[in-house]
């Protein structure tokens, strides 16, 4: 043996025994088995469409829960659709869906999102066991690998990812491989909302590609019981201007409400997939949906003057055993929180008043400049004004959707209860005095949908809403305040009937829509 040859095979002995004093287990001590981890989907989105620490999240959450107000539907929750842009544009509106959770359980939630930056022929089950977001960590239920194994579902299919432009600024850093779910933030950002609406649950999240949703509805069947929510989450209308959004947005609200995945595939919700897989589900199982909240940007930002993006709250539920008509919805809208303080109040009481007396007088109105009045005056709002005369109706006109500042609303109303309403004679200088002033403040009405006259009575809240009754091309309202003088339900809509020029049961034919606003309504009494 040469010298060379020794010395490698004396440094591979040496080598042999430093591998072999690493890896053995030493005399009488017991092997401790390394648990591998667990596969985490880490947030993506946390610091962008939400906030990143937990304390903040947990408050803006909760601060959305707390103005949300809804009853309980009356039955048993099965699904809800959610909105998913970020929480400053659509978390009030998601809020009124996830209100309804509070004090109720489930084993299992499934959410269903679409994809906005993969490009894949699934519905796409993340290989992961675990779900994180900045308030904890959710753990995948097991459900989730018996659904991938039925088609369309899949184990992290194969996908083409475009990653979004904020990928540099993501909460998550980037992996190898991109995923379907990787940057996907619409079922992320509902989350967040199940946890704290949730005490504990197990998720099953699921990024729908291009897919028939009546196969993904035929596969969800067979994993789904009674112990299971289905969130789909979908924004509706995208950038359309504020007008037109509610056009768009009500059409697809009203083939949601009525399950007609169809009518859904032609309109504009981005989500259009999992909510037709819910349709299909829903329909299967008998369940009825019921509008909770609609808005758009606009209305929750407050700038209506660019693209607008729709959003609504829509919850389903199986009836109430035993039922025999459609159960109530919860409230479309809560009735509006006082926005007026006493101060304000007097300010537009006292320049209507000031209106009344000179329309009376010379049929004018005074001149008001807008220079330095308060933001909540020269916001455009839906406003009447009423006048009476000891208890008795004297003249009230107004605007249901706004036409420009409220100030503005509030003297031409005025003028026109006063002299313009043409079933009263003008109300002459001397009356002033002894007319009584009261101005309602308008939300902008939502759609209220209803499965026959039945339901429609059901639903109906006396002495909360306003209602806008349209037959055909007829139309009419009565404000709240109209339930003190017609508090029976079927009173108020054959007498609405009527004002709007058709016979008292005309209501009741089909093709009659509906639409429910909430007013401030503030008076002042004669001295």
């Amino acid at each position: 043996m040469s010298p060379q040859t020794r010395l490698r095979h004396r440094l591979s002995l040496i080598t042999l025994s430093l591998v072999c004093a690493l890896v053995a287990p030493r005399a009488g001590a017991a092997e401790a088995p390394t648990a591998p981890a667990k596969k985490v989907r880490e947030p993506a989105v946390a610091g962008l469409f939400y906030p990143k620490d937990p304390v903040e999240l947990s408050r803006v959450i909760d601060a959305c829960l707390a103005a949300a107000k809804v009853g309980p539907p009356d039955g048993e929750l099965k699904a809800l659709i959610c909105p998913h842009a970020g929480y400053p544009y659509s978390g009030p509106v998601a809020a009124f869906a996830y209100k309804l959770l509070v004090g109720r359980s489930y084993d299992t939630v499934i959410v269903m999102g679409p994809s906005h930056y993969a490009a894949f022929h699934a519905v796409a089950v993340p290989d992961a066991e675990i779900y994180r977001t900045p308030l904890g960590d959710v753990p995948i239920a097991d459900v989730a690998k018996k659904l991938a194994s039925l088609r369309p579902f899949a184990l992290d299919p194969f996908c083409l990812v475009q990653r979004p432009d904020w990928w540099p600024q993501a909460s998550r850093s980037a992996p190898d491989e991109d995923k379907a779910d990787t940057w996907e933030h619409s079922v992320e950002v509902q989350v967040p909302f199940l946890q704290r609406t949730l005490k504990s649950f197990k998720l099953v999240p699921v990024v729908f590609g291009e897919v028939a949703p009546l196969a993904a509805a035929q596969a969800l069947l067979q994993v789904i019981d009674d112990r299971t929510l289905i969130v789909a989450s979908s924004d509706l209308s995208h950038y359309d201007t504020y007008a037109n959004a509610q056009k768009r947005d009500r059409r697809c609200i009203e083939a949601i409400c009525r399950l007609d995945p169809d009518a859904v595939a032609d309109e504009d919700a981005c989500g259009h997939a999992p909510i037709r897989t819910l349709l299909y589900v829903a329909k299967q199982r008998g369940w009825q949906a019921r509008l909770l909240d609609y808005r758009n940007s606009g209305d929750t930002t407050g700038d209506k003057s660019r693209g607008v993006v729709g959003y609504a709250a829509i919850a389903f539920y199986a009836p109430a055993s035993g039922s025999v008509t459609a159960p109530a919805a919860a409230p479309i809208a809560a009735p509006a929180a006082a926005q007026f303080t006493a101060v304000d109040r007097q300010y537009l009481l006292d320049l209507a008043r000031k209106t009344v007396r000179e329309a009376a007088a010379t049929g004018q109105v005074p001149e008001v400049s807008a220079d330095g009045l308060a933001p909540e005056f020269t916001a455009a709002k839906g406003c009447f004004v009423t006048l009476t005369k000891r208890g008795e109706l004297r003249g009230c006109i107004g605007y249901i959707l706004p036409q420009g500042p409220l100030y503005r609303a509030v003297v031409e109303n005025a003028r026109n209860a006063a002299i313009r309403d043409p079933r009263f004679p003008a109300v002459r200088p001397g009356e002033v005095d002894q007319l009584e002033i009261e101005i309602s403040v308008l939300t902008e009405p939502l759609p209220l949908f209803f499965s026959s006259p039945e339901d429609l009575l059901h639903q109906l809240q006396p002495g909360v809403d306003g209602v806008v009754l349209q037959i055909g091309r007829r139309e009419a309202t009565y404000l709240p305040q109209v339930w003190e003088q017609i508090p029976d339900k079927v009173d108020f809509l054959n007498n609405l009937a009527e004002k709007a020029g058709c016979e008292p049961s005309a209501w009741r034919q089909p093709g009659t829509s509906v639409s429910i606003y909430h007013v401030e309504s503030f008076k002042e009494s004669v001295k």
